[in-house]
């Protein structure tokens, strides 16, 4: 395995790179010469050949990396600089003045700027999945350094961080998720409390009388992490309420932080302080993270919040009235200013450090009522429509509340009751401040929604829960409307819409956009969203609130704009939309996904947080605040017809964009069902990724190693999108994309000139073209393509060599890649050329990524080049000698390793020299030093330099996943 410790560069690293760098550009300008020569392929023979004469040795590699990770890291650091707005000269006035400064003058400003700011238009949501792609040495210190303004004080932070591995930790929990979500957490609640400081500060000098009356909480911070439980069954609910009694302890202890040591405090001080140290006895007796705890542990934990609730309030009312009343009380402006900070903390989160989002599947759901339903067939089944929805009123106008305690929550088996019940205790105990939402993936009913309303009213808590649609299939995006329309004609759904106040729904970017390109997802998501507005405004509830929960990664194959911030939440809530809203009547709440470390970095520091807010206010309150157009600052070419956002021309040409995105997505969709495309991405592309999350890994197959890939749904979203990135070319953010720009060229041209919200989507493709090449990918199907090594066999004139190809080549021909991968490589190629006539100044991918790529590929080309050297051996397991090769030519090298171990084991048998009582009979009386020292151990370590670089890869694009 790679060294984690710091490693000192070699004398010559920069002369190596300097090198291979040149062989890389020779290599690009001669291939334009010769069509058939492929530049990253001779590259990468070229480093294998030095390999082979030793004139690069391993050391030398370790020191190139440590050189490669610094430019990455270095120049990571400053693209989050400017991604968040650091980097861009500051406006002369912050926006809270800037907010206070747009209300006009005259009788009622004081309750229109109290409206304004009251209410919560933005929350910050922190999620998780397997997306912690980078130790948390590394990311803390690509933080730090994206926050340090001066480049000679940045140098020392990206050294540090260059001589680490950029491999994710070895061992992630969900524990360890959690701690990085609250560190984020803490600095996002941090720079809302300055925010809302600044608000206090500004109105205080227009409203001098009044400004302690304010209770300002335009956005709040929330997450799913140790929540969400949808595809997880290793999430205990002891671990869920563990983690929200962490959240509360951690809410606790901020007031008592921050509370200003003074008479007019003494009351809410003690409070507090009385409820901090009965969370922390209860924390004292909660089961760990991992266990399955005992009956007596369950009942000890119960006893605990039970006994101690009323001291550890259960409720944020008594502290905020305290507030109140200190800030009465106080006798200076500065405490008072502190005290209403922390009120307006409280009011935002309850007694929540981070407010509480739930997640599980549409499925969960049914199975939990189909206890009580007496009907056959699935609810998504169109022939049970509408026997399902009659029998689900039926059923709700029956329903009544049953009382739940710990030993009914310890004795559920259905996984959505026992997570309505841990909800129900969770409002009882720890904090009921807030409905909490309630968030259901694969929704493609209205069912779905009114069966989680029964278990809702049957738990006695459907006022307290926000239930949330997922829209995110295809198919979810183009039925999602007739989900909420069936569930509108439902008088219950109704009356529990009004009683909340508010309809939120969800929209995935992950999924939808790995099935019919991201592009055609976002176009498909902003269509629902209009429609939903319509349909508010058809049923009369224009008056209830409507939050809508962008939920995407931190990659543009899954949603997450690469450009700045600015774009990023435009891309998700485009102005026309946000404008239809506001002309309905309809108050939204935009809530947005910060996911795992990529997207925790903008909440890494105090600096990077604030800035964060910042552009999420610019955001939020755009058209409460008039800005000069920026429309130059995210197009490439000229806006010589002077783009307008607020009058976009993609809007009036509804044609063109519904030709235009349905194309992408039917060329995705035949993409996404070409057998070569699951061969490209199950071959060796999982091997290629480190685990990166608390998640259980993938299934193996019976007779070991990975299950082979047969369609892209067979793996998640993360990985698809993480092994495109690897393999250097991002098909769900390019594939399509030409044979729609050709249909009709002109109007293409015209609207990435005038349109804000198409060249905004088109940067996306401009991105994705930047860190993609047709070469690079060619280079790994060639690699699994055996006519490729007899090739290479053929013209070798090292016959040791020769034997070695030749026996790679055989392997490979049992696979049978090659013919689907040439086709799709085909279909991906014909696609790229239409784009690149359609938009010719798309940039190409850098030299220095090329090169981790051909560097990468010598590593595996090696690593197979020792593999066919492993002795024979009798099949141990019904693995034979041909099928270990295989498994190493998918570079399962762990699993293949594993198995080495036991067959040639390096230490002597244990019973050598044991007198057994009777004559000895035969045994392996040798030791495998030499296997291990001159294969296995080379292997293993070459294996963990494959790794490494799909670390620094990762950098290089942006991104995990």
């Amino acid at each position: 395995m790679l060294d984690r410790s710091p490693v000192a560069p070699a004398a010559d690293a920069e002369t190596l790179q300097r090198e291979l760098i040149g062989l890389i550009e020779t290599s690009r300008e001669q291939s334009s010469d010769d069509p058939f020569r492929n530049p990253v392929l001779a590259v990468t023979l070229a480093i294998t050949r030095r390999l082979d004469r030793g004139e690069i040795e391993e050391a030398d590699l370790d020191a190139l990396f440590a050189r490669l990770r610094g430019e990455a890291l270095a120049e990571r650091a400053v693209r989050l600089r400017g991604y968040v707005g650091l980097a861009a000269p500051q406006p002369d006035a912050a926006m809270p003045a800037r907010l206070v400064a747009a209300i006009p003058r005259g009788p009622a400003d004081f309750e229109a700027f109290r409206d304004l700011v009251g209410r919560t238009g933005f929350a910050v949501v922190f999620t998780a999945h397997p997306t912690f792609g980078m130790p948390k040495a590394v990311a803390a210190l690509i933080a730090r350094a994206a926050s340090e303004p001066d480049v000679v004080q940045r140098a020392p932070l990206i050294e540090e961080a260059a001589a680490l591995s950029t491999r994710p930790d070895p061992k992630i929990s969900l524990d360890d998720e959690f701690d990085q979500a609250c560190i984020a957490a803490n600095h996002g609640r941090e720079a809302l409390d300055a925010f809302n400081r600044a608000l206090l500060d500004a109105a205080r000098a227009r409203w001098p009388d009044r400004w302690t009356e304010l209770v300002p909480k335009p956005f709040a911070i929330a997450s799913w992490v140790g929540c969400d439980t949808d595809g997880r069954t290793d999430i205990g609910w002891w671990d869920t309420l563990r983690y929200r009694i962490e959240s509360k302890r951690m809410q606790l202890d901020r007031v008592m932080r921050h509370l200003p040591d003074v008479p007019a405090t003494k009351v809410v001080r003690e409070l507090t302080q009385g409820a901090l140290a009965a969370v922390n006895r209860q924390l004292a007796v909660a089961p760990r993270l991992g266990t399955k705890p005992s009956l007596e542990a369950v009942h000890r934990f119960a006893l605990a919040l039970i006994i101690e609730r009323e001291r550890a309030q259960t409720d944020s009312g008594p502290i905020l009235a305290g507030l109140a009343g200190a800030i009465t009380a106080a006798e200076s402006d500065e405490d008072r200013r502190t005290i209403a900070v922390l009120r307006s903390g409280i009011a935002a989160h309850g007694l929540s450090n981070a407010l509480p989002h739930f997640r599980l599947n549409a499925s969960q759901i049914h199975n939990a009522v189909r206890r009580v339903i007496d009907l056959e067939g699935e609810p998504t089944d169109a022939a049970q429509r509408r026997s399902h929805l009659a029998t689900i009123h039926a059923l709700l106008n029956d329903v009544q509340p049953v009382a739940v305690d710990f030993g009914a929550l310890a004795a559920e088996r259905a996984s959505a009751a026992r997570l309505m019940m841990t909800i129900t205790q969770i409002l009882k105990h720890v904090d009921g401040t807030h409905p909490v939402r309630f968030l259901i993936a694969e929704t493609e009913t209205g069912y779905t929604l009114l069966a989680a309303l029964w278990l809702a009213r049957h738990y006695g808590i459907a006022d307290k829960v926000e239930i949330t649609p997922l829209f995110e299939t295809a198919s979810a995006l183009e039925q999602g409307i007739r989900v909420l329309d069936d569930a509108l004609r439902n008088p219950h759904w109704r009356a529990y819409l009004k009683r909340i106040g508010r309809l939120t729904v969800q929209f995935g970017y992950s999924d939808s956009g790995r099935y019919v390109g991201q592009l055609a997802a976002s176009f498909w998501i902003e269509r629902l969203r209009l429609r939903i507005t319509d349909l508010m405004v058809q049923n009369d509830l224009a008056g209830i609130e409507l939050a809508i929960f962008d939920t995407h990664g931190e990659s543009i194959g899954r949603g997450a704009h690469p450009t700045s911030l600015r774009d990023r939440l435009a891309y998700l809530a485009p102005e026309d939309a946000r404008r239809r809203n506001r002309a309905s009547g309809i108050r939204v709440r935009l809530e947005s996904s910060f996911q795992g470390s990529d997207g925790y970095l903008m909440f890494g520091t105090l600096p990077l947080a604030k800035a964060t807010v910042e552009r999420i206010a610019e955001h939020v309150f755009a058209l409460d605040i008039a800005d000069e157009d920026a429309f130059a600052d995210y197009v490439l070419t000229d806006a010589s017809e002077g783009a307008d956002e607020t009058d976009d021309p993609i809007y009036a040409e509804s044609d063109f964009a519904t030709e235009f995105f349905t194309v992408v997505r039917q060329d995705m969709e035949a993409l996404v069902d070409d057998t070569g495309y699951a061969a490209l991405l199950g071959t060796f592309g999982p091997s290629l990724l480190d685990r990166t999350g608390s998640r259980p890994v993938a299934r193996q197959t019976d007779g070991g190693g990975p299950v082979m890939i047969t369609h892209p749904r067979q793996m998640r979203a993360i990985p698809n999108n993480a092994i495109l990135q690897q393999l250097g070319y991002l098909a769900n953010s390019l594939h399509g994309m030409g044979r729609a720009a050709g249909r009709a060229p002109d109007l293409f041209r015209d609207m990435r000139r005038d349109s804000v919200r198409f060249s905004r989507a088109f940067r996306m493709v401009q991105h994705a073209a930047s860190v993609s090449d047709l070469d690079v990918l060619r280079a790994y199907i060639d690699t699994l393509d055996p006519a490729m090594w007899l090739e290479r066999a053929r013209r070798t004139t090292r016959d040791a060599r020769r034997d070695e190809l030749v026996v790679i080549a055989t392997a490979l021909e049992r696979l049978d890649l090659a013919p689907n991968l040439r086709r799709l490589f085909g279909r991906l190629t014909c696609d790229w050329l239409s784009l690149h006539g359609a938009a010719p100044d798309l940039g190409k991918m850098s030299a220095r990524l090329t090169l981790l790529h051909a560097i990468r590929l010598a590593l595996i080309h090696r690593i197979w080049f020792l593999a066919v050297h492993v002795p024979g051996f009798r099949p141990q397991s019904g693995i034979t000698r041909e099928a270990l090769i295989e498994r190493f030519l998918r570079l399962d090298v762990d699993g293949c390793l594993a198995l080495l171990e036991d067959i040639f084991p390096v230490t002597p048998d244990p019973t050598l020299g044991l007198n057994f009582g009777e004559p000895a009979g035969p045994r392996d009386v040798g030791t495998y030093e030499a296997e291990h020292t001159t294969l296995f151990a080379p292997i293993g370590r070459y294996f963990s330099r494959v790794r490494e670089v799909t670390g620094m890869i990762q950098h290089e694009v942006g991104a995990f996943g």
